[in-house]
């Protein structure tokens, strides 16, 4: 079975939804801080995730012309108030 997740596993890479957006913009300023840019372009490409205590997720980010950045993200579960984190940013 391809499509089998094991539990605290990661899923294979898939294409970026309105969703994984939503996260990125989510942590959009605190991306800006750490790499003291400002990005015009932002756009989810692609992302995988592993469901844990809470949703870590890893997002790649196109930023325009040739650049990507990735972004290692932890949203937290609904009935722990379902922040969202910026864990690691790679330019």
């Amino acid at each position: 079975m391809a499509d089998e997740v094991i539990l605290g596993g990661w899923t294979g890479t898939q294409d970026a939804t309105e969703e994984t957006q939503k996260i990125c913009e989510a942590v959009k300023d605190q991306v800006e801080k750490r790499t003291n840019q400002k990005y015009v372009v932002y756009k989810a490409v692609k992302f995988r995730d592993q469901l844990v205590a809470g949703l870590k997720l890893n997002i790649k980010v196109f930023a325009g012309e040739e650049d990507y950045i990735h972004l290692s993200v932890f949203q937290q579960l609904p009935c722990k108030g379902g922040n969202v984190e910026l864990l690691n940013v790679e330019v």
